[in-house]
């Protein structure tokens, strides 16, 4: 039976599962890297810091068409950005305490795959100051993110260069990938949004996570009902092998 015939039928099944067809060779991977907004935490950091700032609606609907592919990333986080001119920088931390969550499953799957000898990147196109203590609180070996220029204490409305993007994501898998010696089959990308699409792509398990549509009909494997730990059972590690 073809792969998208027997995902068809077992989704018929089983409305609520999430299927992942694929070789039994070489399923457990030796790097991930992945997306950390609406993928490792639930939420969007930029528009979680947006509503202490009292603009939450606006920025959050730019935030969705940026996501979609409807508006190209850089400009649309200088846009968003350049709205938060002027907001606290305890507006960070009293955002990180108040507002940030870990998505099901992320410790588990990073903690796991750790324990098994891979390597885990987390790349955002968000914000240092949230990618870096969610990063250390998950366990990834290295974080990159975009840095916000702050000075005398409030954002200044900018974001230092270069950008971390689309581009950015996809160099960095194939960077580490080059680095680690790893065939493209040994490698694993997760993200949910447009700017997550040429790594998702280029991975040897690209997976899109409760994902845009643009996402979805482009990843290989899709996770639309689970959490994290669909990534693990996809690798072939059961339960009982789980690091937590």
């Amino acid at each position: 039976m073809h792969p998208d015939a027997a995902r068809g039928a077992l989704e018929g099944a089983f409305p609520f599962t999430d299927v992942a067809v694929q070789p039994a060779e070489g399923r457990a991977k030796k790097l991930l890297v992945a997306d950390m907004d609406s993928t490792m935490i639930t939420v969007e950091c930029i528009d979680e810091l947006a509503d202490y700032a009292g603009i939450k609606a606006r920025i959050a609907e730019v935030t969705e068409r940026a996501m979609r592919g409807e508006l190209d990333f850089g400009a649309a986080l200088d846009a968003r950005v350049a709205l938060l001119k002027g907001l606290s920088e305890s507006a960070i931390e009293q955002c990180l305490r108040e507002r940030v969550r870990l998505m099901p499953g992320a410790r588990a799957l990073v903690q796991t795959m750790r324990a098994r000898g891979a390597t885990c990147v987390l790349v955002s196109g968000g914000f240092t100051r949230f990618a870096e203590p969610v990063g250390a609180e998950i366990g990834f070996h290295r974080v990159i993110a975009n840095r916000l220029v702050i000075a005398d204490g409030v954002l200044d409305g900018t974001v230092e260069r270069p950008i971390v993007d689309s581009a950015t994501k996809l160099d960095t898998l194939l960077a580490v990938r080059g680095e680690l010696g790893l065939s493209v089959a040994e490698t694993l990308a997760v993200g949910d949004g447009a700017n997550d699409l040429a790594m998702i792509r280029e991975a040897g398990l690209g997976v899109a996570y409760h994902a845009k549509p643009i996402v979805a009909a482009a990843a290989g494997v899709r996770v639309d009902h689970g959490d994290l730990t669909a990534l693990l059972y996809a690798q072939g590690i059961g339960q009982g092998e789980w690091t937590r």
